[in-house]
């Protein structure tokens, strides 16, 4: 579970209980007028900092403001000996079973460091954020795998974010949200030498290569349902060496994961909460999911465009209405039939989260209330009593666990196919390079 008191919003319990009737009704009303699965406005930046492998910035309409930058350096690999087989190498030596796949890569060639101002890095909630998004990056192993340059050498990954403001609500989503666009537009060096040399790269920037560009499989060149054939000299760049080759048609991510904050209150489920609206959640939940695809859009694609200037190039902004929404800088939407054909999404991570809405003062009803001609009960045990004779008339804090056919709503209203996850993920498409 996160850290309670993440958000702190200080409200009478009169304003509690009038937010809470607003958000259980059907439909709900919202405070800033947004329907159930709309995001809030949002600014979106890539490739903003200079020296970087990859970088990105978004800012919600609240204010709250994110930088992420990726550096990538070359490092030794240990050792990795299979069954009895025995590996020659320089230091450390790794024992691995005859079951395990020797060309997959190590969690610790990822570090991610998040710094939120007001708070230590050994605090709950920089801990807690941290561990969530490591979890969904980390969770299909295919991050580290991209990262493996040979037997003898990888990439070393640095995620930093920063959040430049003070939370004003929960900042989850905007630092996942961020961490996978610096992720798809991070591009290396192009390897030149082979097998197991020391490696060689290419100096020229204009060869690099996407960390998250997919290898190309044979049916990229078959036409999808509803969009003409197209030439396959389009496709989009061959990936790295450093990459790991896939069989054609095997299904692998095809981009980073995302991690969106759900909040339920009553029957209603609600996407990318403000902060008002987590003080009265009875339920919260971060959701984590991954992409995998077996074909891909023969179209051009962002990642793959051979016009970027690399860390140092110019930056491109796109404003939106949200995630959901087209930016008006991005390249001719290529088909989203396409995409929904192809795409298919999988939940990598679901964890709940304490809402603050447990730590908020209960209303005293007039009956306990001596201001206003009530009897006060006389001991804890008469006051409890009360309480729960007429509970629901005043706010009360919510309690207890939450029902799993309510989770099973919340993840689904994700995970299906043109739902939040498939609108969040076309938004971030759109952010050209």
């Amino acid at each position: 579970m996160a850290p309670v008191g993440a958000v702190q919003t200080l409200l009478s319990p009169a304003e509690l209980s009038y937010l809470h009737s607003s958000l259980s009704l059907s439909p709900p009303i919202r405070p800033d007028g947004r329907t159930t699965t709309q995001f809030r406005p949002l600014v979106a930046e890539t490739d903003i900092l200079p020296g970087t492998n990859g970088s990105a910035r978004i800012c919600f309409a609240d204010g709250t403001e994110a930088i992420v930058g990726v550096k990538a350096e070359v490092e030794k690999s240990a050792v990795r000996r299979a069954g009895n087989a025995e590996v020659e190498g320089d230091n450390d030596t790794v024992n691995v079973s005859k079951d395990d796949d020797v060309s997959a890569g190590e969690n610790s060639w990822v570090e991610l460091s998040i710094e939120i101002p007001g708070f230590r890095d050994d605090d709950s909630l920089p801990v807690f954020l941290s561990a969530m998004l490591n979890e969904g990056l980390l969770a299909s192993g295919e991050l580290p795998r991209r990262l493996r340059i040979n037997a003898r050498f990888h990439w070393k990954l640095y995620i930093d974010i920063l959040l430049l403001s003070p939370p004003q609500s929960y900042p989850l989503p905007l630092l996942s949200l961020t961490t996978h666009l610096a992720l798809l537009h991070a591009r290396v060096p192009r390897l030149k030498s082979e097998l197991d040399e020391d490696p060689l790269f290419d100096d020229d920037w204009a060869a690099s290569v996407p960390l998250y560009s997919p290898p190309l499989s044979s049916s990229s060149s078959s036409t999808s349902v509803n969009k003409p054939s197209t030439s396959t000299s389009s496709a989009p760049a061959p990936a790295s060496k450093s990459s790991l080759a896939s069989p054609a048609n095997t299904p692998i991510p095809s981009r980073p994961p995302i991690t969106l904050l759900v909040m339920a209150v009553g029957n209603n489920i609600l996407f990318d909460p403000s902060r008002e609206e987590l003080v009265v959640a009875e339920v919260v939940l971060a959701v984590s999911v991954g992409e995998t695809s077996s074909s891909f859009s023969s179209s051009p694609s962002i990642l793959s465009n051979p016009s970027s200037s690399g860390p140092s190039g110019p930056s491109t902004t796109s404003s939106a209405s949200g995630p959901g929404a087209s930016s008006s800088s991005a390249p001719a939407a290529s088909s989203k039939s396409d995409s929904e054909t192809k795409r298919t999404l999988h939940l990598l991570s679901a964890r709940t989260i304490d809402p603050p809405s447990r730590l908020t003062p209960p209303g005293v009803p007039n009956e306990l209330n001596t201001a206003t001609g009530g009897t006060a009960p006389v001991s804890a045990a008469d006051a409890i009593a009360a309480r729960e004779q007429i509970l629901g008339a005043v706010w009360t804090p919510p309690r207890g666990g939450v029902k799993r056919g309510l989770l099973s709503r919340m993840i689904d209203l994700v995970l299906r196919r043109g739902g939040v996850a498939d609108e969040v993920l076309d938004g971030l498409g759109g952010v050209d390079v």
